[in-house]
């Protein structure tokens, strides 16, 4: 597509967009309760780890999400980092609908949020701070409980699912 640096000005939206998809992600459902304690939940890639003392995580919202104000009021919300055969929860979470737990039989609670049983990891966290960036706010949130279960992850890489593999100097090939 490129191969010499260009000013980001002369770059259409989506051209930018394909680039950034070239940064291979994990993929998470965050999940929390509305003002109404109605279940609430969106795929994000965007979530990465800040600190550990104290332990906060922060991920990223689209002014133009659904459950923008909801996310944006929450006083606390989970963070399912998804397993590798959790792509099918990805896509359903990606998309609009009332009840996005209508029809999920594998779902718990912790606090009363909603939390993803097949998970590889899950992080409960209270809203630490949030921040306006452009498009989207960056939500800060510090963990209060965390558990984990073995798998892999599902990854995210220029559009498409992939799985993780481990790379090849490192099975004795």
């Amino acid at each position: 597509m490129l191969n010499e640096m260009t000013p980001v000005i002369q770059l259409e939206q989506r051209s930018l967009r394909q680039l950034l998809g070239q940064y291979a992600t994990g993929i998470t459902v965050v999940t929390a309760l509305d003002s109404n304690h109605k279940k609430i939940g969106m795929t994000a890639n965007s979530f990465t780890s800040v600190s550990l003392d104290p332990p906060l995580i922060l991920w990223n919202i689209a002014k133009s999400a659904t459950h923008f104000e909801d996310f944006k009021q929450a006083e606390y919300f989970a963070i399912n980092i998804l397993s590798e055969d959790q792509y099918q929860e990805s896509k359903h979470f990606s998309k609009s609908s009332d009840d996005k737990f209508e029809g999920l039989d594998d779902v718990d609670e912790y606090m009363g949020i909603p939390i993803l049983n097949k998970s590889l990891t899950t992080f409960v966290c209270r809203q630490y701070e949030l921040h306006e960036a452009g498009d989207h706010y960056i939500i800060v949130g510090q963990i209060e409980a965390c558990r984990n279960q073995l798998g892999n992850p599902l990854v995210f890489h220029n559009g498409q699912y992939k799985q993780a593999n481990l790379h090849q100097a490192f099975t004795g090939v």
